[in-house]
């Protein structure tokens, strides 16, 4: 047999395979679709609903990849934040301010939240309504629901979906939006549609695709439930003491005042602003990057996506069009970043050695940071949560207990 030969049986065998791979997530996914049916019924979902939803709703791979590749995990801190604040999406949220000012106004005096984190939102989650994404919502939320992470999740946004479709409100060829399900042009999933979305034009129904006003409208009151308080900023670059201790990033919330006499300032030396209520500093990039003190409206930014990159970038990009929101302090980007592969390594080696990360899955997220730093303070390194190629090394050349 020829080299080309072997080659086109090769190709020909993984064309049967993944062919064979499709079919049998199909069979999965339909006895799934028919199993969940029964529970939805039991949850007020309609036979009628149901069938509607699902007539032409398939598993769908693609949305299991993006759910492991979502750039706000997946990229540097700074690379994600760079391609959110440039210019050309500045110069365009400004047209933005002033072409509906005196609608973000209105929606400023009764919310109370400032137009610029409405527009920053807006640009970050659709691109000013370029894009809605083209995913059927409830086969998006189908697919997560059974072969997805955080299943059960998946399974409360897909039945408030469900919810939605059968109130009428929402005709069913509008239920398109991203791989996970979200919506409209500042991407509400299911669930903050049911309990955040507001009808602001008047008009009797809460429309997020085509109604300006409801868009800002519903998108401010989110904040709001998620705790948005004031005209205060998300948060502000700040300058660390030597000897902070960096065990407190991210994990402690304490007054500005407690932070001041830590020995925290603005990143030119200056005071701390005086805000009211609880603050907490932040290190994304670790001990050598920017820092930054993050105000309760910080927390009301990652209620809505909880990213700590998402909510950074949002906040950043509103203070740009509020004539701050400059970093004073250079990002790292020298740092070897990790992989999946050498994410989920990191995990086991600070298991074994009796950090607990939570499940080894290749998401650093909360556990997984609190093992780092605990392993760091061990170690006698700074412990900021950080992980990049160095960290990885130092886990690898550190005894087990």
């Amino acid at each position: 047999m020829t080299r080309l030969a072997r080659i086109a049986v090769a190709a020909l065998a993984l064309l049967l395979s993944l062919g064979a791979a499709r079919a049998a997530d199909e069979a999965g996914f339909r006895a799934w679709v028919e199993a969940f049916g029964a529970e939805a019924r039991q949850q007020g979902i309609s036979a009628e609903t149901l069938e509607r939803a699902f007539a032409a709703a398939k598993f769908n791979p693609r949305v299991i990849e993006l759910d492991s590749h979502q750039p706000e995990f997946v990229k540097p801190v700074w690379d994600y934040i760079a391609g959110v604040v440039t210019e050309d999406a500045l110069k365009r949220a400004r047209q933005k301010l002033r072409e509906h000012a005196d609608l973000l106004a209105r929606v400023q005096q009764r919310y109370g939240v400032p137009p610029e984190y409405i527009v920053a939102i807006w640009r970050i989650e659709s691109g000013f309504g370029a894009n809605f994404g083209n995913f059927g919502v409830v086969e998006a939320l189908a697919t997560l629901a059974y072969a997805g992470r955080r299943q059960e999740f998946w399974k409360s946004e897909l039945l408030a979906a469900l919810r939605i479709l059968q109130s009428g409100e929402v005709p069913p060829e509008r239920l398109v939006g991203s791989w996970a399900g979200a919506m409209g042009h500042t991407q509400f999933m299911p669930s903050g549609f049911l309990k955040m979305a507001v009808d602001f034009d008047g008009n009797g129904k809460r429309d997020l695709w085509t109604s300006l006003p409801d868009v800002f409208a519903s998108t401010a009151n989110h904040l709001v439930v998620g705790g948005w308080k004031g005209t205060a900023p998300f948060g502000v670059e700040v300058r660390l003491p030597a000897n902070f201790p960096y065990e407190m990033a991210e994990t402690q919330r304490k007054a500005v005042a407690e932070w001041s006499a830590l020995g925290v300032t603005l990143a030119d030396g200056r005071p701390l602003p005086a805000w009211p209520g609880a603050a907490a500093i932040l290190v994304p990039a670790g001990h050598r990057g920017p820092a930054f003190l993050a105000s309760e409206n910080f927390r009301a930014l990652l209620d809505y996506n909880n990213a700590i990159s998402y909510a950074l970038a949002v906040g950043l990009f509103a203070e740009r069009l509020r004539g701050g929101g400059r970093i004073a302090r250079a990002w790292p980007t020298g740092d070897r970043q990790l992989g999946r592969g050498e994410k989920e390594e990191l995990q086991r080696l600070l298991a074994e050695r009796g950090f607990d990360p939570g499940k080894i899955d290749g998401q650093l997220g909360p556990n997984s940071r609190a093992a780092i730093r605990a392993f760091q303070k061990k170690a006698g390194l700074p412990a900021d949560g950080y992980a990049e190629y160095g960290l990885l090394e130092a886990i690898r050349k550190s005894p087990k207990p």
